[in-house]
Parts: structure tokens; C-alpha cells; sequence
């Protein structure tokens, strides 16, 4: 007899949780301007926003905020996180920041020149935001599959190599400062890449003495899909896999907000000193000292904790099987998803769900919204509005128009998987009757953030 697994924990503090009436939500997201990152938190039930610093602290790392030093420069919190990211991570230097998008920041600064091109396995709003900001162009080279959420094969984040070497013959690999490799690609359904596809993509771009620089966010879920489904794979620690990933990379950024397990904090890492000492001029001025890069002391402490917490065996099988749970409830409910299941959410695929709304209508935008007048489930579009617009002003229309349900690390149990899992269905019962919407409020960039929407009539 098969058993669900439960959760490697016991719960120590709690926090209550209270549903609004029907009419309230309605009132709210209305107030929101459709826009569920402009709903107050109290008015949610359930949030899958966001996994990005949701997470629930272990006693461990409670603990360890109490023996924050902080000092401005040298704290020793810092040598702690620069010691754990040498040894689950093998990268040699280290630059704090206040989360993964100032090292993104830093990165596209230093590395990107006006007309450069970044080849990435799929875009990610803030990273793509960064690089074109510093004149760099994004051009995607992620595998087809990647683009299609119902082909269910394994490893659809991979880099497609064809891509990435006709980009290298068109334009010159002096105008590819770096390759971005997303493990695992959040845009794509939280798809990993395979240990063979990084050692490939590594080979490729040394040839031509092209950086390899990984967004390393959902590293450790990467890592657990190798594990599961790579051959010769199956019986490696999840650190030792981590750090053989890690080893086809020149660089990395982090969000420590995803799985380093902590509420704020990123990095920057890698082994080229010049690239170093480059960025800790940068950090300075956007961030804070070399040493603590906007963040106190005890959340250094609280992300080196973190980084070893997070490669331990229990907790990474049971966080990915708690994705499957809902996502499987949903598949056996027949509700549109993205296939296979990712790591940190499932993808409601909102094109097919409200089939009959045209993609400038913003399903997945209405879609997000209207799950949360149905159950106060906040969760959040990734499709056409995520993907913003073209030089020339025209929306860019990403095969992919999905909303995602992501589910924060250690904070919920399969209890409420199931409300969301009803939820969903509930609200694909009555899918026809849903209109979209239309802007009211677009800002230049990363509109998805702050934009406000009406219905349609």
C-alpha cells in the first residue's frame, strides 16, 4: 500500500489564516485593479503568489538570527555564507545582495555592452529587464518542447544547442558575453535541464570562450530531477549532483528568496577574480558593502543555514511531492496544465482554460483574478502581460499564457492543496461565462507588478 509522503517537519508556530466573504473579494480585487500583486495580504486565504521569500524558517535558522554581527564591514555572518556557498556551491567568490535581481543587476552591468546578445533557456521578466536596460538583447534558445504545455517529456528546460550555436555563427561569439541557464525555468512550468545538457552547453560555449552563468534560484529542485530521472544518477547525494551542476558554470546568480529558504537575500558567486573585484565596486553602490549587500547580518546567517538545510534528502523529496499532489489532483480533474509537473508550482494553462477569450484579452490575467473571487486563492499570471512589449510598442505573445500556483516552501500542507485543487475546479466548471479584461493602467516596464485592469464588457 502506497502512502502520501508527509511533511519532514513538525509544526512549531502557527499563524492564522481567515477567508473574506465572496462579496469582500470581489470588492478587493476590483480595488486591486485585477491585479492580484495589488491585493493586501489579509484579504488572502491562500497565497501561491509567490515562492520568493514565503518560505517558512526552520528553528535553526531562528536561531541563528539571534547571533547576527552587525558590524558594516567583516561581519562573521558573512564568512559563514561565503563558506557555505564554496562548499555545497564550489564557487570560489561570493557578493551578497539583497536578492537574486541585484545580482542580476550586477551581472548585466558589468558583463553586457549595447548590441550584445544573451542567449537563455527561456526569458525570466526581471533578468531580461536587466540585460536589455544595459543595451543587451535576450534571445531565447530553450528546446521547442518547452514551448507546448501538453508534450510531457523530461527535461524541457534543456538548451537547445542548434539554437545556441546558429546565434554564435550569426552575430560572433565576441558579442556573447554569457549564456544564462535558467535550473530549473520558472517561465517554462518549472522545467529542469539535465546534467547532460549542461555539460553540453558548457562544451559549446568554452569552445568559443563564452561565460556560462546559471540562475541558480530552483538549483536544488534541478538537482532532484536529475536524480530522479537522469541515468546513472539515481544512487548520488543531492549535494554531490548539485555541485557537479554547478561545476559546468563560470557564475552564478541566486535568489536565496526561493531554495536557500529564507525570506530576503541573493548572491552573486563565481571563480573569476577580475569579474570579483568588479563587482564589489558595483555592489556598493547599488546594494551596500562587499560584505553584507543590503542585508543585515542575521539574514546572512539565516541563507548560509539555508543553503545546507536545503540539500538535505527529506525536505527536497517532500517539496517536490507536494507540487505533484495538487498538480495531479488537477490532471485527474481534467483541468489544463503544464506537463510534467515543475518543482516550485504548477502552471494552469490558461489559453486552453478560457479557450474562448483571445490572448490580448489577458486570460491568464483573468483567470488569476477570477480564482480569487471563487476561493481567496491569490496566484499570479505568467503570460502575455509578464512578457510586456517590443521596441515598436506591440505586446509580445509568448506561446505560453499560463497562471501559476506556486507553492511557498515548508508553509502549507496537502490540506490546503486540496481547497486549491477544488477551487480550480470549481471555477473551470463555469469557464464560459468568464470575460477578460483590458488595461486601464500599463507601466514601461514589468507591468505585470503594478498594472491595473476592467473587464471587458
Amino acid at each position: 500500500m502506497q502512502h502520501n509522503q508527509a511533511e519532514p517537519y513538525k509544526i512549531k508556530v502557527v499563524e492564522p489564516i481567515s477567508m473574506i466573504t465572496k462579496e469582500e473579494r470581489i470588492k478587493a480585487i476590483k480595488e486591486a485593479g485585477y491585479n492580484t500583486f495589488l491585493l493586501k495580504s489579509k484579504d488572502v486565504y491562500i497565497d501561491l503568489l509567490t515562492d520568493s521569500g514565503t518560505n517558512a524558517m526552520s528553528d535553526n535558522q531562528w536561531a541563528g538570527l539571534m547571533l547576527g554581527d552587525e558590524a558594516y564591514a567583516g561581519s562573521e555572518n558573512f564568512n559563514h555564507l561565503e563558506n557555505a556557498v564554496r562548499d555545497v556551491f564550489g564557487f570560489q567568490y561570493v557578493v551578497p545582495t539583497h536578492q537574486g535581481r541585484g545580482a542580476e543587476n550586477l551581472l548585466s552591468r558589468i558583463l553586457i555592452k549595447k548590441g550584445d546578445y544573451i542567449p537563455g533557456n527561456m526569458y525570466f521578466t526581471t533578468t531580461r529587464t536587466h540585460q536589455e536596460l544595459n543595451g543587451g538583447i535576450f534571445t531565447d534558445v530553450i528546446v521547442d518542447e518547452a514551448h507546448d504545455p501538453r508534450i510531457e517529456i523530461p527535461f524541457k528546460g534543456n538548451v537547445d544547442l542548434n539554437k545556441f550555436e546558429k546565434l554564435i555563427n550569426e552575430v560572433g561569439a565576441d558579442r556573447i558575453p554569457y549564456i544564462c541557464v535558467a535550473v530549473t525555468v520558472n517561465m517554462a512550468g518549472g522545467q529542469p535541464v539535465s546534467m547532460k545538457n549542461l555539460r553540453e552547453v558548457k562544451a559549446l560555449a568554452q569552445h568559443h570562450e563564452i561565460n556560462v552563468i546559471f540562475d541558480a534560484t530552483r538549483c536544488v529542485e534541478n538537482a532532484f530531477f536529475i536524480k530522479e530521472q537522469e541515468e546513472g544518477y539515481q544512487n548520488i547525494p543531492i549535494i554531490d549532483i548539485l555541485r557537479e551542476m554547478m561545476s559546468y558554470a563560470d557564475g552564478c546568480t541566486m535568489s536565496g528568496k526561493k531554495d536557500c529558504l529564507v525570506n530576503i537575500g541573493g548572491f552573486l558567486a563565481m571563480n573569476d577574480k577580475d569579474l570579483y573585484i568588479k563587482a564589489t565596486q558595483y555592489v556598493v553602490i547599488y546594494e551596500g558593502l562587499h560584505t553584507y549587500g543590503g542585508l543585515a547580518g542575521r539574514d546572512l546567517e539565516a541563507m548560509a543555514r539555508g543553503i545546507y538545510e536545503s540539500i538535505n534528502e527529506d525536505y527536497i523529496s517532500h517539496r517536490i511531492s507536494q507540487v505533484r499532489y495538487l498538480g495531479q489532483k488537477l490532471i485527474d480533474n481534467d483541468i489544463p496544465v503544464v506537463k510534467p509537473i515543475g518543482g516550485h508550482a504548477v502552471f494552469l494553462d490558461a489559453r486552453e482554460f478560457l479557450s474562448h477569450l483571445l490572448q490580448d484579452l489577458f486570460p491568464a490575467q483573468t483567470l488569476a483574478a477570477q480564482l480569487y473571487i471563487e476561493s481567496g486563492v491569490r496566484s499570479m499570471e505568467r503570460g502575455i502581460v509578464s512578457a510586456g512589449r517590443d521596441k515598436n510598442g506591440s505586446n509580445r505573445h509568448p506561446k505560453l499564457e499560463l497562471v501559476r500556483l506556486t507553492i511557498p516552501r515548508r508553509v502549507y500542507t496537502n490540506a490546503h492543496m486540496d481547497v486549491v485543487a477544488e477551487s480550480c475546479i470549481a471555477l473551470h466548471r463555469n469557464r464560459k461565462l468568464i470575460k477578460g479584461l483590458r488595461f486601464l493602467y500599463e507601466p514601461s516596464v514589468l507591468r505585470f507588478f503594478t498594472a491595473r485592469f476592467e473587464p471587458v464588457e
